[in-house]
């Protein structure tokens, strides 16, 4: 099953879901802004990407200057609880099947998955 990690308000997002629809593919949507993520989801997320913490941040939420993130010196940790604090520095939309996920932007890259 695959799991998408989105807003609904997103234009992304909003794209990513008609591209599945179009293949048939079914999965699940969690809006992370009304359902925030624990660390603990955040971090599993980040390790099924590959990438480290900061690949996931959303560089163009306020919060990012405000918190001091475009410094770039923040660990893993600090960036994932971060997130889970402000659900806005997380990059969406995610999408997760099984033991992999990535950064569906462009929403082709979900692709990769299938």
């Amino acid at each position: 099953m695959i799991r998408v990690y989105e807003k609904t308000t997103c234009t992304t997002c909003r794209r990513l879901a008609t591209l599945l629809d179009e293949r048939g593919v079914a999965f699940d949507r969690v809006d992370y802004h009304v359902d925030p993520l624990s660390e603990d989801e955040i971090r599993a997320l980040v390790h099924k990407t590959g990438e480290p913490a900061s690949a996931l941040l959303r560089r163009k939420e306020p919060a990012f200057k405000d918190l001091g993130l475009d410094s770039g010196d923040h660990s893993d940790d600090e960036v994932i609880a971060l997130m889970a604090e402000h659900p806005a520095l997380l990059q969406r939309p995610i999408v997760e099947a099984g033991d992999r996920a990535v950064l569906a932007r462009p929403p082709e890259r979900v692709l990769e998955l299938l």
